[in-house]
């Protein structure tokens, strides 16, 4: 059934392309580092449906269970954290051997899954990631999470905010808390205070029309985050990111959030949209009904985007859709789309149905 949604925005503490455009070159940003220069990694990844084989009171795993419809027993379960922990180990490592310093994540069940995944990323991989996790209202059950390097970022808040927000026929929308995690950015110089918002905005269940005002008030509640950041700190370095189930040019993102396209566009307290250069140069991050769309985001407020490297303060360098060939199908008609878990419920022993996205923030040595 279709349904119209109405809201009201609260806050509680707690494109399409062709299936070979999907795997272009996906940095068409300057690509080299100068001498003297530091790079950090920050990125997102939606894990598609991390969940464990024990059922949590109250929520909607059935599906993801021994005896569930896609038969989740303790051997895929396990299999799906080597693939998720062979992913996120390879983040950021093009340009940093140390990988990313703060991973945004999406699709989770509980703090336990991310728990098994830090552990065997740190483990096999030699990293140093624990995670972050509030727990919200979401109907299946999933929440977004956070993993940050112990040693490259220092946690300073953390706050999750729930969107309020109902269909015409007065349901509530149950969906993901939006988690606000501010913290330093460690080593190779002083501290530096960043804040950032990792968002799974409501799905286009419905279609995309009648499905846009909850995502449209998801963004005005991501609004009202940065905006009550900015009170405190006016010149404040702040990330959104996520799957906001929205290209860079739907109306939550281009006219709600007010994301630009282009640098020269962005004024004081305004925001810059790095992915928005992928949609336009054909690039994707998932692959669905034969079209791609890149609905995992990564928006930055303008002190990030226009703080002056000789500072020696970070600044954003670039942008990345993380679409390696080991993610990826290498043949069939699916060639290039991401390899995923499940397809159709059959499992592919695959990593997620959406490809990753990053930025890389620089500072002089």
């Amino acid at each position: 059934m279709k349904h119209t949604i109405l809201f009201v925005a609260a806050m509680l503490l707690v494109g399409s392309a062709s299936m070979s455009a999907g795997n272009k070159k996906t940095q068409p940003e300057n690509d080299q580092l100068k001498q003297g220069q530091y790079v950090r990694c920050i990125a997102f990844y939606n894990l598609e449906n991390l969940f464990d084989t024990i059922h949590d009171e109250g929520k909607n795993d059935y599906e993801y269970l021994p005896d569930g419809g896609m038969k989740w027993t303790s051997y895929k379960y396990e299999n799906k954290i080597k693939k998720m922990a062979e992913a996120v180990a390879a983040l950021g490592t093009d340009y940093d051997p140390r990988g990313a310093s703060c991973i945004g994540v999406a699709e989770v069940e509980n703090i336990g899954c991310l728990n098994d995944l830090c552990a065997e990323t740190n483990k096999t991989y030699k990293r140093r990631l624990k995670p972050i996790l509030l727990e919200g209202p979401d109907r299946r059950g999933v929440d977004v999470g956070f993993l940050y390097d112990s040693v490259l970022f220092k946690p300073s808040h953390i706050a999750g905010y729930e969107l309020h927000a109902h269909y015409a026929d007065g349901g509530v929308i149950k969906t993901r808390l939006q988690l606000l995690v501010s913290g330093y950015l460690m080593g190779d110089g002083k501290p530096e205070k960043i804040h950032i918002i990792t968002n799974h905005w409501p799905s286009r269940y419905g279609g995309e029309l009648s499905s846009r005002p909850g995502r449209d008030s998801a963004a005005m509640l991501t609004m009202q985050i940065c905006d009550s950041i900015y009170l405190k700190e006016p010149k404040a370095k702040i990330i959104i990111m996520g799957d906001l189930n929205d290209d860079p040019d739907n109306h939550s993102c281009k006219d709600v959030l007010n994301a630009k396209r282009h640098r020269k566009d962005v004024e004081p307290q305004g925001w810059f949209n790095t992915m928005w250069v992928h949609l336009d140069n054909g690039t994707g991050t998932l692959f669905y009904n034969g079209s791609w769309n890149l609905f995992d985001q990564i928006i930055i407020s303008e002190p990030l985007l226009n703080e002056k490297i000789e500072n020696g303060n970070w600044t954003y360098w670039k942008s990345q859709v993380f679409n390696k060939p080991f993610l990826t199908v290498q043949e069939g008609k699916d060639k290039g789309a991401p390899l995923r878990t499940h397809k159709a419920g059959v499992w592919q022993n695959g990593y997620g149905d959406h490809f990753p996205t990053m930025i890389y923030l620089i500072r002089k040595k």
